[in-house]
């Protein structure tokens, strides 16, 4: 199964979910994960632990370049998890690509000849609708909105979830398959409201599980580290866990695994 993280808006947590929930799927799930960081600031790449320096080669020479997506795929320190980096290079997408016979399709087909190698693909899509979040769309099969519970990213997810009803030209048309409450603390009176409207306007589509807002989670990726290797037991690294088994759970529902 294919998913991507998206968002119309940055600071999230998409990159955090990503790293962490494919960290679940395969160190502590024993599934064969592929993380693929479509972000030219490479936040999921540094994540683990890989400078820019190092990031070659990353997501921009598979699909800007002709390098096979085997030749790209390199091993990190979890197991069972692999990564395509991501870098500055990226920057360059929406020129390269524009240019290109159906622009949005070029992930899809990059990925096809190691898509049976692995049990999950996580997509760490940059902030908004550009050309690289439509390619990680357009190659998966779903899709989770991260969202923290304020105002203003209420109204982000709105934008976000129309929008993705309404796009076209992708290889696939992905499903919801929930939106994830990010950073949340429920110490103040307007998170605890905020989180009641957005399950009110989206019922099921919401995941149960909650990413709560700790500070074990803040640090890890400054130790190139997931939450499951700095802090196994934090309140992230339980949420994590939680988190992988309910996405599990919806796709075998709605019949992705």
């Amino acid at each position: 199964m294919i998913v991507s993280m998206v968002n119309v808006k940055g600071g999230v947590g998409k990159t955090t979910t990503a790293v962490n929930l494919s960290a679940a799927f395969a160190g502590e799930g024993g599934l064969r994960t592929l993380l693929v960081d479509l972000d030219p600031q490479g936040s999921a790449t540094f994540s683990l632990g890989i400078g820019q320096d190092d990031a070659y080669p990353s997501a921009a020479e598979l699909l800007l370049g002709n390098l096979p997506v085997q030749d790209v795929i390199r091993e990190t320190d979890v197991e069972g998890l692999d990564l395509v980096a991501g870098s500055m290079a990226l920057a360059r997408a929406d020129l390269v690509l524009a240019r290109k016979h159906q622009p949005y399709r070029r992930l899809a087909h990059c990925l096809v000849p190691v898509r049976r190698r692995y049990d999950m693909v996580i997509i760490d899509c940059p902030p908004g609708l550009g050309v690289l979040s439509l390619n990680g769309l357009g190659a998966s099969h779903a899709y989770v909105v991260p969202v923290v519970p304020h105002d203003l990213d209420m109204e982000a997810l709105n934008r976000c979830v129309f929008a993705m009803e309404t796009v076209q030209g992708l290889a696939r048309k992905p499903g919801l398959l929930g939106i994830l409450l990010t950073m949340v603390d429920h110490r103040t009176r307007v998170t605890d409201e905020v989180v009641a409207g957005i399950r009110e306007a989206y019922g099921r589509r919401v995941l149960g599980t909650e990413i709560p807002i700790n500070v074990r989670l803040a640090e890890a990726p400054g130790y190139g580290k997931t939450i499951f290797e700095h802090e196994g037991w934090s309140a992230g690294a339980q949420a994590y866990r939680l988190l992988g088994g309910e996405i599990l759970k919806r796709a075998r529902r709605d019949g992705l695994i």
